[in-house]
């Protein structure tokens, strides 16, 4: 009987303050789908970094008057590094001909572009990629080595990007939250105030603190709760309509992970349900707690 009063009690004060608990679970809805967002998009760019570093090459480009010797011990040096896992020589035919398939979109610049042109060069693969500045460091000194270019600055500059992207949707949500949850402690206030006569005579009949308060903290976590199930449904949207879509658009050999129904529906949305339900509860017991006598 006391738990079926306390949950009809807790969904009179929802539907009392029908407008306030609209705006209520919106905020909620939204601070939760950017910081899923937010952890999602964190989580996909730690598994491209591994990709991407898993193929960072270190290319040694040789100067147009390099000898033979000079390639010779060149090779050698790098055949015999520890830290080398495979040494692969491009000739200028070989070079011209990944510069007319890189560039086979603009025939202008190929047909000005001449073999000659393009330097000979030793792409290597590194067992560790993270070991790319030292390769750099000891081979672009060598006899006959013109540049020796690493990948791993082009994909930093990438990435300083994307963290930027992922920690302004974090700082949004994290604003939104703090929205969230001030209209949490208004709700409760505006509610336990529009019922103060009944918390009265709860009160003068020896019902205990809890019991007076729980309605109030229930219908925050509901109204939490509710907020999640929109955010997930945001985020599912959002994976149709954009997400997918942009990563087709990059192609079949990107190295950009898919996001996959099972981290959106069985990773992301309990923990936004877990987060939203202990946030709006202890938000609303805090609120009962300082600012309300009940």
């Amino acid at each position: 009987m006391r738990a079926k009063f306390v949950l009809t009690e807790a969904a009179t004060g929802l539907w009392r303050n029908v407008t306030m608990t609209i705006a209520l679970i919106l905020t909620t809805a939204i601070s939760l789908a950017l910081l899923g967002a937010g952890g999602l998009l964190y989580a996909g760019v730690a598994k491209t970094k591994d990709l991407l570093y898993a193929q960072v090459e270190v290319s040694i480009f040789l100067d147009a008057a390099v000898t033979a010797d000079q390639k010779t011990a060149l090779q050698t040096k790098l055949q015999d590094d520890p830290e080398v896992q495979k040494v692969t020589f491009e000739s200028k035919d070989e070079a011209y001909k990944r510069f007319k398939e890189l560039f086979k979109d603009s025939p202008d610049l190929v047909e000005n572009t001449k073999p000659e042109s393009l330097p000979e060069s030793f792409r290597v693969k590194l067992k560790n990629p993270n070991q790319a500045n030292t390769v750099d460091a000891e081979y672009k000194g060598q006899p006959g080595v013109d540049v020796v270019s690493t990948q791993e600055e082009l994909v930093g500059r990438l990435f300083d990007a994307i963290d930027a992207v992922k920690n302004t949707s974090l700082a949004v949500s994290l604003f939104a939250g703090l929205a969230a949850l001030l209209l949490i402690g208004n709700t409760i206030q505006v509610a336990a105030y529009s019922r103060r006569r009944e918390v009265s005579i709860m009160k003068l009949v020896g019902a205990s603190n809890w019991y007076v308060r729980l309605p109030f903290i229930l219908e925050a976590a509901v109204a939490g709760l509710i907020g999640a199930i929109f955010a997930t449904v945001f985020l599912s949207i959002a994976k149709v309509t954009v997400i997918d879509g942009a990563l087709s658009a990059l192609g079949q050999d990107t190295v950009v992970p898919t996001i996959g129904w099972s981290a959106i529906l069985l990773v992301t949305a309990p923990l936004l349900m877990l987060v939203s339900v202990l946030t709006a509860g202890i938000t609303g017991w805090v609120t009962l707690r300082f600012y309300v006598k009940v």
